[in-house]
C-alpha cells in the first residue's frame, strides 16, 4: 500500500513530520529506516558521532534508491549511543553495558510496533562485535515473537564483507580509509582530512588482536583510536562504498519483506 509517494519523497525523517503527516505516512505501511550509530572515538581525525553520521547518511542514500521504486520509507531519530567498550579509554567515549544497549534497541523496535509500524530496518555503523551480536540475538528473538517485523543489513556477515573494500575485508578499518572515505561523502565539514593525511599507516592486525584476547584499542594496538590506512582516503572511494551498502540495505529490505516495492 503505497500514500501519494511525491508527498513523501526524500528526505522524509518521522521527526519533521505533523501527527496528521505521520497519520497518512502510518496507513501506507512505510519502511522505517532507523539509524544506529554511537558515541566513540575515531582517531584524531574524525569525530565522537562518526557512526551515527555514516548510518543517516546511509538511509538517506537508501530512501532515494527505494524511492525509485515506490517503496514508501521514513528515517526514524538515530539510536546514538551503544556498547562501545573498545573505545572506552578515550576521552568523550560513552558506552552503554550490553543489557542497556539491547534494552534500548528493544525498547525503540517495540515502541514502533505499538505505535503501529510494522516494518523496522536497522541501518547500522557500528562495529564493535559485541554490539554486533547483541543486535543479531535481539533480531532473532523479536522476529521469532512477532514474526518478520525487523531487518538488519550486517554488513560484517560474509555476504556483504566480501563485496567492501581490501581494507574493510582485512578487520582493521576503525577510522581508516574505508569510514574516512565515508565521512567525506557524509560530512565532509566535520572531517580533519589535514590531519587524516598526515597520519601514518596503522596494521595492527584488530581482529587477531582481539581473538587473541585484547579488550581496547590501545591493547589491539591502537594508541590513537585509529586502524588501517585514513591517509589514502578519498571522496570517491567513499561514494563506491556508500554505493555498496545501498544495495545492501535495499536488498534486505526487498528479501525481508518482498511485496514492499
Amino acid at each position: 500500500m503505497q500514500a501519494e509517494p511525491s508527498r513523501f519523497a526524500p528526505p522524509c525523517r518521522l521527526a519533521d513530520l505533523t501527527f496528521p503527516e505521520a497519520t497518512t505516512l502510518r496507513a501506507a505501511q512505510p519502511v522505517v529506516l532507523l539509524p544506529m550509530g554511537s558515541v566513540e572515538a575515531h582517531g584524531p581525525h574524525l569525530p565522537l558521532g562518526t557512526d551515527s553520521f555514516l548510518s543517516e547518511s546511509l538511509a538517506l542514500s537508501a530512501q532515494k534508491q527505494l524511492h525509485q521504486t515506490q517503496t514508501l520509507s521514513v528515517i526514524a531519530p538515530t539510536l546514538s549511543y551503544a556498547l562501545t567498550h573498545f573505545a572506552s579509554e578515550f576521552a568523550g567515549t560513552v558506552s552503554l553495558s550490553a543489557a542497556a544497549a539491547t534494552g534500548q534497541l528493544r525498547g525503540v523496535v517495540e515502541a514502533f510496533l505499538a505505535a503501529g509500524f510494522s516494518r523496522i530496518c536497522l541501518v547500522n555503523s557500528h562495529l564493535e562485535p559485541a554490539h554486533i551480536q547483541g543486535i543479531r540475538t535481539l533480531v532473532s528473538d523479536l522476529c521469532t515473537q512477532h514474526g518478520p517485523v525487523v531487518a538488519f543489513p550486517d554488513q560484517t556477515a560474509k555476504r556483504w564483507a566480501r563485496t567492501l573494500s581490501a581494507e574493510y575485508k582485512s578487520g582493521s578499518c576503525h577510522a581508516g580509509s574505508y569510514e574516512t572515505s565515508l565521512l567525506l561523502v557524509a560530512r565532509p565539514d566535520l572531517c580533519r582530512n589535514e590531519i587524516a593525511q598526515q597520519l601514518p599507516n596503522n596494521p595492527s592486525d584488530f581482529l587477531a588482536k582481539v581473538r587473541a584476547g585484547a579488550q581496547t584499542f590501545r591493547e589491539a594496538g591502537g594508541d590513537s583510536a585509529y586502524f588501517g590506512r585514513p591517509a589514502e582516503s578519498s571522496q570517491q572511494e567513499g561514494e563506491a562504498q556508500l554505493a555498496l551498502l545501498t544495495q545492501m540495505v535495499v536488498t534486505t529490505i526487498a528479501e525481508t519483506w518482498p511485496k514492499s516495492s
